[in-house]
């Protein structure tokens, strides 16, 4: 009696992890329009872009990573972790060798064909706006399996721009921001996360729409737009007087300027789950230029 009652409890209990694992599939439509289905939460993971890499750990699944693109650097934890390239070069039989459940990169990625073909499960997401993060966090949540961990994270980083909104003078909103993404010169233009990071603040754009998100830039161009403030790292700021022409930005003769350290600026040019300390670090920088004046 003993035995069979044994039986019966082991088949109940077969029956209800099957179960489990059923109700455990997670079905993603990427930013490609591609669908792909996972039959439980993917354990191991390798991200190509920092912003990505960012959002997985934020959202509490960094031990999941098993491999990273080259520039992914916070938290600090996933130093540890193997290099694989990039968006740019990925290192396709590392990222095999890895055996990851799913690989995340942006849609723009070229390797995208070779790792769909090599049986590796693909998640292609566009992060370029702040709707773009918030649709990265929603769709990272489902696939971890923690979908109500979304809003929160997104309702934090709200209050956050809200909050760094509030500390940026009166008196220099308005003005117009030429910010820095190259030394080439490449700019954060009218459409880019940066640029509605900017208008959250109160700011203006220097760069005309047309352009669009990230334009590069003829030299003498800058130095006829005249921005009102100047932004970039702090190495290239200081270099900026010396490029032919841009001793004669105001900008640059008034120090009405913010030279950000490299680990900052990252923060600020990586549209990821750290968008709210980005605005909160340049509404620091704008307050303290009002100090200046």
């Amino acid at each position: 009696m003993k035995a069979v009652l044994a039986r019966a409890l082991a088949a109940c209990l077969i029956a209800l992890v099957a179960h489990a694992s059923a109700g455990a599939q997670i079905t993603i439509r990427d930013d490609r329009g591609v669908t792909t289905s996972f039959a439980a939460v993917p354990t191991r993971i390798v991200s190509l872009l920092p912003s990505l890499t960012e959002a997985v750990c934020t959202l509490g699944a960094c031990a999941s990573l098993v491999g990273i693109d080259r520039f992914s650097n916070w938290p600090a934890e996933v130093a540890r972790l193997p290099k694989v390239g990039s968006m740019e070069d990925a290192q396709i039989e590392r990222v095999v060798a890895l055996r990851p459940d799913v690989v995340l990169l942006g849609p723009s990625v070229r390797a995208i064909d070779r790792l769909e073909a090599l049986g590796l499960k693909v998640v292609a997401i566009q992060s370029q706006t702040h709707a773009d993060v918030r649709h990265m966090l929603e769709t990272l949540a489902r696939l971890l399996g923690r979908p109500e961990a979304a809003q929160p994270l997104w309702a934090a980083i709200e209050a956050d721009l809200q909050r760094a909104a509030q500390r940026v003078p009166a008196a220099l909103r308005g003005q117009r921001v030429y910010f820095e993404i190259t030394a080439a010169p490449h700019a954060a233009g009218v459409g880019s996360f940066i640029d509605e990071t900017l208008r959250r603040l109160g700011m203006a754009n220097a760069v005309p729409a047309e352009l669009g998100p990230f334009p590069r830039l003829n030299p003498e161009f800058v130095v006829r737009l005249q921005p009102d403030i100047v932004m970039a790292t702090r190495r290239d700021l200081a270099e900026m007087a010396r490029r032919p022409g841009w001793a004669g930005l105001r900008a640059l003769q008034r120090q009405r300027s913010c030279g950000f350290p490299i680990e900052t600026y990252e923060v600020l040019i990586r549209p990821g789950p750290r968008l709210g300390e980005a605005a909160l670090e340049l509404a620091r920088c704008l307050a303290e230029l009002n100090t200046r004046s």
